[in-house]
């Protein structure tokens, strides 16, 4: 979807903005601090206690079960002196203690124990407790954002439910860990290169191999969607060629999904990668100007839901899957490279976009409506932010 009324809607955003500490600050006020962010799935913290935190922005936000089954997020942040609370990325507690002086804090947020109590004669326990954070729930997927502005994660999906209903998310378990991996990159050029479609024959031989001519891409107000089906022609490849030879049928999915590897971005920087065998989350968080942090993890379905003669086929094609996406990150690391660098240059300031590259085109008319400034081609005086 591109904004029509946008006369540079056909033009990418200035090279400045993908390095630019101002623009930094404008894009964390006017864009991530309203924006979903995931942290975990439901699963991850099943157990009453069970905790997962994720940091951004200069914020630690946790998201605990309570003892009434309850999810609840709130802000990794101690009512007394501002100290963090956890550290890592998931444990399990029956409290939460501040390792500084000890106060605590049920599950439920709520303040319980103050050592010394009595040194704070005015103090209101029952308005000290964590500071909650907004919080969505989405098909087992659990997001938070900074400032309740903006649609939920259901309507912003709502377009591509009926295609998403069928991978069953509510059910997911993780397989192995979060990875986290660092670029030296602007996290819009990670973004960018997410929902391009143009450099897919051209950067990427497997997926090419392993799709043909049948990658498309589309974009609505709040999502983009990219898709490739599997050729029946057998890859070169031999991780490919294992890969198509031995996926197996998926009972719960269509026919047209067995053989499709499906991509979601919701606005602005999670990602879904849709398998018939695995689902993936990977978000481009914003670390500086020039840094970015990917993070990322796969879930699978219970083998429950594979018949017993396809779980042997079913584990090996996670593994080919894995060793595919391997070589396509390794190949997309550095094409960013290469663009950050290249941006540097005096001799680039805008790009064309063609009228087939829509989710860019989306992207950046989206930038320039809640980032005015992103329609000057010439880096503004600094201090423009403040």
């Amino acid at each position: 979807m591109t904004d029509i009324a946008d006369p540079l809607a056909g033009w990418s955003l200035p090279a400045w903005t993908y390095d630019d500490p101002d623009f930094f600050r404008a894009e964390q006020a006017r864009i991530f601090a309203s924006s979903w962010q995931i942290v975990c799935h439901v699963s991850d913290i099943a157990a009453k206690g069970a905790w997962h935190s994720l940091d951004y922005l200069g914020e630690s936000i946790i998201v605990v079960r309570g003892e009434d089954g309850a999810v609840r997020a709130f802000t990794n942040v101690c009512r007394h002196r501002g100290s963090r609370i956890v550290d890592g990325i998931s444990g399990c507690a029956r409290k939460l203690v501040c390792p500084y002086h000890a106060w605590t804090y049920d599950l439920d947020g709520r303040l319980v124990g103050v050592p010394q109590k009595s040194d704070y004669p005015g103090l209101d326990i029952d308005r000290h407790g964590l500071t909650p954070v907004d919080m969505n729930i989405w098909r087992g997927f659990i997001f938070v954002r900074l400032v309740r502005e903006g649609p939920s994660v259901a309507d912003m999906m709502a377009p591509y439910d009926d295609q998403i209903a069928p991978y069953r998310f509510e059910n997911l378990t993780a397989l192995g860990r979060v990875i986290l991996r660092p670029r030296d990159v602007n996290w819009k050029n990670v973004a960018d290169n997410y929902s391009d479609g143009l450099h897919i024959p051209v950067a990427h031989p497997g997926l090419t191999r392993l799709f043909g001519r049948s990658y498309g891409v589309e974009a609505t107000a709040h999502v983009d969607r990219m898709w490739g089906d599997l050729v029946e022609r057998p890859s070169p490849n031999w991780s490919e060629r294992l890969y198509q030879k031995l996926l197996p049928p998926v009972p719960h999915l269509p026919a047209a999904a067995q053989k499709r590897w499906l991509y979601f971005k919701l606005w602005p920087n999670v990602a879904f990668d849709i398998y018939p065998d695995q689902v993936d989350f990977m978000q481009f968080l914003p670390v500086s100007p020039t840094q970015t942090l990917i993070r990322e993890i796969s879930y699978v379905l219970p083998d429950a839901y594979t018949p017993d003669e396809s779980r042997r086929e079913m584990r090996a094609a996670r593994y080919l899957n894995w060793r595919i996406n391997r070589q396509v990150n390794a190949e997309d690391t550095v094409l960013i490279t290469r663009v950050q660098e290249g941006m540097a240059s005096r001799s680039f300031s805008i790009g064309p976009l063609g009228k087939s590259e829509v989710c860019l085109r989306a992207f950046c008319s989206r930038m320039r409506t809640l980032i005015p400034q992103a329609r000057e081609e010439v880096r503004p005086a600094a201090g423009w932010s403040n």
